[in-house]
């Protein structure tokens, strides 16, 4: 049976550009939004979140085309975005070490959500929370970097927390030790090394290929992903609890030039759709997550385990000790010298965050806590100028 629902290459969504962005002109526009994700993605689905509440907050002054992969791809968002190709774009930080080295560094941050026992809903909309919050008040160093590509932050949306997606059962330490396991980000590969396993990169659209084939024991992966990339049909055993971490890297930037042409206040629209498109993001990826828990729980043909204690503890060591390797690491590579400082205090906000989200259910709720908390309190008439 296949439960293919549509593939997230990328979680978000986009368009072209449409039109030139003459400053001070007050006529309707329409602006383009390009991204690599899917028609029908989680993706596309936000960036219909952001088109309709970026229409109703300026007042039908602003519109959006979606570019679904078509204008760019994800790997071609940045510089296309830096070079005018597009208003708007799905940009996959962690994809980017050279041109976004502060915020990716946050980025590799979000294991630290397991030392707080969070469920994976207030992991997802914490994350977002936090991070957004964090760039736009607290690191001049990020907001230089978007500078530099000639772009403009404009928020972050992560996934729901990886779990162990494998063809046997991997449980305790003695089952993780010597096993092949494809991993999305260096904190994973890490952590896998860590736990005397081997850590794998390959390109998503091969997992499946490789779990049915047996080249891979396991893949470090969201719940979503099940059926995004229908890895249901080549898994017998998923392993909750470890490692945890959330996708962090599901950004919105904009191209400076088309910021700069707008007006004061349909930058703040900007921003308003803004705080939307990324409660819509944390929101679907929640969705979904839960409706797979469910889904698997019921098959016949594949197992659900928690993680053994040791091989939590274990994972939880490791985070308290990666925190202090991620600031050493990109002090050393990319000169950021308050590498140490930063990651304290995004520590410090992710915990404010996850008792922000505790009683948020839906995403028109936590769409309000974002603009409330952070992208309201963006100077509209300074940011990005």
């Amino acid at each position: 049976m296949t439960y293919l629902k549509t593939p997230i290459a990328g979680f978000i969504a986009g368009a072209a550009l449409t039109g030139m962005l003459a400053a001070g002109n007050v006529e309707a526009r329409e602006l383009s939004f390009a991204s690599g994700a899917t028609p029908n993605s989680i993706g596309s689905k936000s960036i219909e979140v952001f088109s309709n509440a970026l229409k109703d907050r300026s007042g039908g002054d602003l519109t959006v085309k979606p570019y679904m992969q078509s204008l760019l791809s994800f790997m071609e968002t940045p510089p296309g975005l830096r070079d005018g190709m597009a208003d708007f774009g799905a940009v996959l930080t962690p994809y980017f070490q050279t041109e976004f080295p502060s915020t990716i560094m946050l980025t590799e941050l979000t294991m630290l959500l397991e030392l707080d026992n969070t469920t994976a809903r207030e992991a997802t909309y914490a994350f977002g929370g936090a991070i957004s919050e964090y760039v736009f008040n607290n690191c001049p160093e990020c907001v230089e970097e978007y500078t530099k590509n000639n772009q403009v932050f404009l928020g972050i949306s992560g996934s729901t927390p990886y779990t162990l997606i494998c063809n046997k059962p991997v449980v305790t330490m003695e089952d993780i030790e010597g096993k092949r396991i494809r991993i999305g980000g260096p904190q994973w590969a890490r952590w896998v090394e860590a736990m005397s396993a081997s850590p794998i990169s390959m390109a998503v659209n091969e997992v499946y290929e490789g779990l049915g084939q047996g080249v891979l024991d396991c893949t470090a992966h969201n719940l979503p992903d099940l059926t995004n990339f229908n890895f249901i049909e080549v898994t017998s055993d998923i392993t909750l609890g470890v490692p945890g971490g959330v996708f962090g890297g599901i950004a919105t930037h904009m191209n400076a030039d088309a910021w700069k042409g707008l007006s004061a206040e349909n930058r703040e629209a900007v921003l308003y759709g803004s705080a939307a498109i990324a409660a819509e993001l944390a929101h679907l990826y929640v969705k979904e997550h839960e409706e797979n828990r469910e889904l698997i729980e019921e098959m016949e043909d594949i197992t659900v385990h928690e993680a053994s204690d040791e091989l939590k503890s274990a994972t939880r060591n490791f985070i308290e000790n990666d925190a202090a390797t991620i600031a050493s690491r990109y002090q050393e590579k990319y000169s950021i010298d308050r590498s140490g400082e930063m990651v304290a205090e995004f520590r410090e906000s992710l915990a404010r965050w996850v008792e922000l989200v505790k009683d948020v259910k839906t995403r028109e709720e936590l769409q309000q806590l974002y603009w409330d908390e952070v992208f309201s309190k963006v100077d509209a008439s300074q940011y990005g100028m």
